[in-house]
């Protein structure tokens, strides 16, 4: 989970359809390693007793209002100081042209410098965004990813208990496919997980007895989905003779996933129980909980009122 991830500066300038005004040698392969962006102010009037050169910076109104009252030898001197660390990037928002002392300290140090006509506020909370998703923590795990009825289900179990076929009936019912066999899930938020497949084997489906399958291409781009967030995990593990298995669903399980813990049911596998209607009860079932109805807690409510009452 505290593997640390990059992106590449070039992708974050085209995503956002930035205008390059000045690029350094290492454009192309330059990387951002944090999702945190900065406004300079405070730098450019010369304090740099707290600042992270890693970060986007982000020059609007206040910083440009600013830099306009300051004579042309102490506009350059505050660039030349700024520039003088090895910035990631800078971006004037507003589509505001740039001073001629900017771009005379870019070039001297080799700086990136790019325009955007976003507001700073806009560009800033999409940029920061992006950041989060491409530099997410995230983790790759043996399972099936389906969306049904809206909810992202990952079905976890041994190799060979049936997660691809489930997932094919599922698909024949109108849900989608994310990933099958490998699931990458990223934390995007606090308690947000967002499941995608490599993109090696996206919409790809491996089938004993038939071999490797594309679903998309065999049922339809409506039967797949490049992503989706996970809400309920369900364990499919083989029926065992004697174990006591929750039949009232009082008992809320949990699974555990880069922090977040998800709610989490466990599916006893044996021949001739249709799964997939199971799993589409169990996403509806979770999905009615969210919405703060129980129908285990109901029923248990309604038990004890007709003990207490006498009323059975």
């Amino acid at each position: 989970m505290r593997t640390k991830y990059t992106v590449k500066l070039k992708t974050i300038v085209e995503e956002h359809q930035l205008r390059p005004l000045h690029t350094s040698r290492d454009y192309e392969t330059a990387l951002l390693t944090t999702a945190d962006v900065n406004r300079p102010a405070m730098q450019l009037t010369g304090f740099y007793n707290y600042f992270d050169p890693r970060r986007i910076q982000i020059i609007g109104r206040v910083e440009s209002t600013y830099l306009d009252t300051l004579s042309q030898a102490d506009r350059r001197a505050a660039y030349e100081r700024f520039m003088g660390y090895d910035i990631a990037a800078l971006v004037i928002c507003h589509g505001v042209k740039p001073s001629a002392e900017c771009m005379e300290m870019a070039e001297k140090y080799d700086r990136n410098v790019f325009i955007t006509d976003e507001d700073t506020s806009d560009f800033q909370a999409g940029v920061i965004s992006t950041l989060h998703n491409y530099l997410a923590p995230r983790l790759t795990t043996h399972g099936v990813l389906v969306e049904i009825y809206g909810e992202g289900v990952l079905l976890t179990g041994d190799s060979g208990i049936g997660k691809s076929e489930t997932a094919l009936e599922l698909i024949k019912r109108g849900h989608r496919l994310v990933a099958d066999d490998a699931v990458e899930i990223k934390l995007v938020g606090k308690n947000s997980l967002v499941g995608t497949a490599p993109a090696i084997i996206r919409y790809y489906m491996e089938l004993r007895g038939i071999g490797v399958i594309n679903v998309r291409h065999i049922y339809g781009v409506g039967a797949v989905k490049p992503e989706t967030s996970i809400e309920l995990v369900v364990k499919m593990e083989e029926w065992a003779q004697g174990k006591a298995y929750d039949r009232l669903g009082l008992e809320s399980e949990t699974e555990e996933i880069l922090g977040v813990k998800l709610p989490c049911v466990t599916i006893p596998v044996t021949p001739g129980r249709n799964l997939a209607v199971i799993l589409e009860l169990a996403a509806m079932n979770n999905r009615q909980k969210k919405m703060g109805f129980n129908a285990a807690e109901m029923l248990a409510a309604e038990h004890d009122l007709a003990i207490d009452t006498g009323n059975f």
